[in-house]
């Protein structure tokens, strides 16, 4: 056999079945002889952030496998390659490599001497009878430790090399294991919290890839500790439960806010800590901070960390909950109650001053009426939301709330403008029978437009909303003569013809009133396995709710 049907083999021995891929590459056509489905995008790094979305509602159980042609093609993907290394989106991506006898050649790409800073592993594979053995170690860094996209570069001369078939019976699909943490840790971290006056849970991204939503929700309970997720571990914790506070992004709640101000220890679960502007801060004055996570590298990364314990979340969070039955018998703490009191009412202040917003009448629409006709319309325990880059996900992340896990897909340690798209066509592709909504601007969908057609051509159901105002939103204000006597400020288009003429389904939404009709047209279309966009004509929206008590 080829070497590119070698790997096609293997990809199917551990249970791929979507390469999103472009232009050009020997392992697409091996794929697809063995049943699994090319994707082919208008655009490199598209097929990146398919893969990228994929994984995250997969609860780190599925995964892609992308491949690019060599040079152009991998060139082009890089940036999609960064979100996934800054996001720790675990993926195989497999470009083409120039041959062997050109690797050395300037100015040749080299993309194991140029990607390996923006992946996990990155490496280029020298000799065909290698590739069983490197893509079982790439296969177990997929699974295992911190999550993030490994990188096998194969030579094009590799590609179509004749194999021994024999090569196939000597892999071996890897597993992903589970490490518990050190059990006197455990017990001393129940004891910080137990003892604690006011302790919260900082609830990330390892929760959802560690599957261990079911494990955080009955440790909240035991414990009566109130919830808040960052942004890319949103919907990890049911956010109408008594004990959300919400989603600690850019943006954020006022129940956020309150308990960072009084709270004494936090407790970091599947969470890196890692400081960004995209990110709340976390204050650290005056406070314990005790961390969980399954990298090394993570522990007093950004925050000084008085406690930090390495293990698997879902089996770590399972010791945590027998440890505070064998104290506890199971008990409710007596301030639970008070608890659930205390958070209720922040929440509903926080709903009153936003309200006005979220229910506004007011043409062109601010974007907050949008989003809140959205989540009364579609069975939030059926649908999947992202959001892009910039005003998008700032306005979305503290108002949508989400009802289970993995539904949302939060994003932004980088930022690649229009990524929401691909992550929509992915988290459809991994969950055809769920509603996925993508919400975007005018900047973002400036980036990655054409690829709604992939959308169309593979039937991939999903809907786009684009909050239109004309405006790269907030940056009037950094560049005020710019655009005052340049107008860079300006963006232009009529996205509800470029869907149309792509083939998709579209309508412009110019007043509140016809957005629930519209909502409901554009989802019975994605049933059907057409995409849909919906053009919303917005005011340039600034409110962004993030204050801090003054002081943190």
């Amino acid at each position: 056999m080829k070497c590119a049907d070698l790997i096609a083999q293997i990809l199917a021995k551990e249970g791929i079945d979507c390469l999103p891929c472009f232009p050009h590459s020997e392992i697409i056509d091996s794929a697809a002889k063995i049943g699994i489905r090319p994707v082919i995008v208008r655009q490199e790094r598209h097929a990146l952030h398919i893969a990228d979305g994929y994984a995250r509602v997969s609860g780190g159980e599925k995964f892609c496998c992308t491949t690019v042609q060599h040079g152009p093609g991998t060139e082009n993907a890089s940036g999609a390659l960064a979100q996934c290394f800054a996001d720790n989106t675990p993926l195989l991506h497999m470009p083409g490599g120039y041959p062997r006898d050109k690797q050395a050649t300037e100015p040749n790409y080299s993309t194991s001497l140029n990607q390996r800073h923006i992946a996990k592993r990155c490496q280029t594979i020298p000799v065909a009878e290698r590739v069983p053995q490197m893509m079982q170690n790439a296969f177990a860094m997929i699974r295992n430790g911190r999550p993030g996209p490994v990188v096998l570069e194969v030579p094009d001369d590799i590609f179509t090399e004749e194999v021994d078939s024999s090569l196939l019976d000597s892999y071996r699909v890897q597993r992903r294991s589970r490490p518990v943490a050190d059990r006197a840790e455990i017990k001393e971290l129940i004891g910080l919290i137990l003892n604690a006056r006011c302790p919260i849970v900082v609830a990330g991204q390892g929760i959802l890839q560690g599957n261990a939503c079911d494990e955080l929700k009955e440790l909240a309970e035991l414990l009566q500790i109130p919830v808040m997720s960052t942004l890319n571990g949103k919907s990890c914790f049911p956010e109408n439960h008594p004990l959300a506070l919400g989603c600690a992004g850019k943006s954020r709640t006022g129940q956020i806010n309150h308990f960072l101000g009084k709270t004494d220890v936090v407790v970091g679960l599947g969470t890196s800590f890692t400081r960004s502007f995209y990110i709340t801060p976390f204050p650290s004055k005056g406070r314990t901070f005790a961390q969980l996570t399954n990298w090394e590298g993570d522990i007093s990364k950004d925050y000084p960390i008085d406690l930090g314990i390495l293990g698997d979340a879902k089996t770590t969070i399972s010791a945590m909950i027998e440890e505070v039955r064998s104290r506890r018998g199971g008990k409710i703490p007596e301030n639970g109650q008070g608890v659930v009191e205390e958070i209720a009412s922040e929440k509903k202040k926080f709903m009153d001053q936003w309200m006005p917003l979220l229910t506004s009448d007011e043409i062109p629409m601010t974007p907050y009426r949008i989003f809140w006709e959205l989540m009364n319309t579609v069975n939030r325990d059926k649908t999947i939301v992202t959001h892009d880059a910039g005003s998008p996900r700032d306005q979305l992340t503290a108002m949508w709330e989400t009802t289970v896990p993995y539904s949302y897909i939060g994003w932004g340690k980088t930022t690649q403008l229009g990524a929401g798209l691909g992550m929509a066509h992915g988290a459809k592709l991994a969950k055809p029978d769920w509603t996925v909504i993508n919400i975007m601007g005018d900047a973002a969908i400036g980036m990655v437009g054409m690829d709604f057609e992939t959308g169309v051509r593979c039937k991939i159901g999903t809907l786009t909303i684009v909050l239109k105002n004309s405006i790269m939103g907030e940056y009037t204000s950094e560049h005020p003569n710019a655009c005052e006597l340049y107008q860079i400020q300006e963006l232009g288009g009529d996205y509800k013809k470029l869907a149309e003429s792509l083939g998709g389904y579209a309508e412009r939404v110019t007043e509140p009133a016809e957005l629930r009709g519209a909502i409901e047209r554009a989802l019975a279309k994605t049933a059907e396995g057409v995409p849909a966009l919906l053009e919303c004509i917005t005011r340039e929206e600034l409110r962004i709710p993030r204050e801090m008590p003054p002081g943190l």
